[in-house]
């Protein structure tokens, strides 16, 4: 399960990125509060403007970020925007401990932050393959999204507990101490044990390369349908969360922390299940759709905070299990030489979706309340599966069969992917995928 950390290169990075990750999930939390209690009366679009504001920019920049990701030293790169995000928090943190902060300021350093994580995401995406190679690049991206949600166990519940007692700024100035430890980590690795893919090469047409690669992959474009719907309908959880708390279930600061750290309890054990398999199955990517559909729709029906505590766990397994897979699958069967290009689609679809989904999923949850707007969620992750669905069923002849007393599915058509089976050192089948 944590083959991976044998890697010194990774080890360094994943202590950093830990700590690094607590200091994100701290300043999420303050922040969607703040904007949500604070700077409005409970105004649910309001987190889905910021939300946009933030993520937007992937899908704006995408050309651009994936060139970047893909021709330029992703190492510098990424110490470049780590430090550009801990200014970031700092002067964030500033304004709001002064007590001069206002929606406006949130706004634009909500947009300046997704800027900059614009550039780092598919870098850093990516940069995981460097440290551990291909044979651990599975097992690395699912003990990525362990740490990333361990700190989700630990940041929101710390934030919560601090925005209630001394404001959320100092929940923002000590995110931007955090930073330290994730630039500290990537200056001190060993350069001479990373894994570094041939750069590509600089030539006309180079920044649209990676739209051309995914256009004659139907798996790809599959997968990144599958991906726009959850994540822009379902991975909505701060309109989610901070809403039923507020207004539903009448909890606090504190108590929304708990819920985000109870949801990060079963997304942990997602990525740590991921972990587990030798190999990441897009498969899976269906049957999580399903269950995290039908997890939404039970946490907007929770009659109690508890209970509704209880499906979020549910739903963090589910989101984790499909988000993990996803990424494992489109890095492992992509041509390392456009992965960064591609890594960079995923991420736009992933997040840049949210400028159309988190607006729409808050006016949703004023309108009509936070229930309903969790159903939307739900219905986006049973439709994602459908289409996996429909994609085994035309491309991979996939078939309902009573074989051996019992019904099962099966193939016509099994698919392996270009990477993996480079891997197995399989190069006429690398050549055919």
């Amino acid at each position: 399960m944590f083959r991976s950390l044998s890697a010194v290169n990774y080890r360094i990075w994943f202590a950093g990125a830990l700590v690094s990750n607590v200091g994100t999930w701290m300043q999420r939390t303050a922040q969607d509060w703040i904007v949500l209690t604070q700077l409005t009366h409970n105004d649910a679009l309001a987190v889905g403007v910021v939300m946009a504001l933030q993520f937007g920019p992937q899908l704006i920049l995408l050309p651009i970020t994936g060139y970047a990701a893909d021709h330029l030293d992703r190492r510098k790169l990424m110490m470049a925007t780590q430090g550009a995000m801990g200014l970031l928090g700092l002067g964030l943190g500033i304004l709001t401990v002064t007590g001069v902060v206002q929606l406006w300021h949130v706004y634009l350093f909500a947009l300046l932050l997704g800027i900059v994580a614009a550039f780092d995401s598919p870098a850093r995406q990516t940069f995981v393959g460097d440290l551990v190679g291909p044979k651990m690049l599975g097992n690395a991206v699912a003990l990525n999204s362990a740490s990333f949600n361990a700190a989700r166990l630990v940041g929101p519940a710390v934030a919560g507990l601090l925005t209630a007692a001394v404001g959320a700024g100092w929940v923002f100035l000590l995110n931007a101490v955090s930073f330290a430890a994730v630039l500290a980590s990537l200056n001190f690795m060993r350069r001479d044990r990373l894994h570094v893919t041939k750069r590509a090469g600089r030539s006309r047409g180079s920044l649209v390369e990676g739209f051309r690669y995914v256009r004659h992959r139907p798996d790809l474009l599959t997968i990144f349908t599958m991906v726009f719907l959850v994540g822009t309908f379902g991975l909505n959880f701060p309109i989610f969360v901070a809403s039923m708390a507020s207004t539903v279930f009448h909890q606090g600061a504190g108590e929304y922390g708990i819920l985000s750290s109870i949801m990060a309890i079963g997304s942990v054990v997602g990525a740590l299940l991921a972990a587990r398999r030798e190999k990441p199955r897009g498969s899976l990517l269906s049957v999580a759709g399903i269950i995290f559909g039908i997890g939404c729709v039970a946490a907007a029906a929770a009659p109690s905070y508890w209970i509704f505590g209880a499906m979020l766990a549910v739903v963090g397994v589910a989101s984790q299990t499909f988000n993990t897979t996803a990424n494992g699958v489109v890095q492992l069967s992509t041509d390392p030489v456009v992965r960064g290009r591609v890594m960079a689609i995923y991420m736009a679809i992933f997040m840049g979706g949210t400028p159309i989904g988190a607006p729409i999923v808050g006016w949703v949850a004023d309108a009509f309340g936070p229930r309903w707007a969790l159903v939307v969620g739900g219905a986006s992750g049973i439709l994602a599966a459908a289409v996996g669905v429909y994609y085994m069923v035309r491309y991979r002849g996939m078939r309902l069969a009573f074989t051996e007393r019992r019904l099962r599915f099966t193939f016509a058509q099994p698919t392996r992917s270009m990477a993996l089976a480079e891997m197995e050192g399989d190069e006429a089948a690398a050549q055919k995928a």
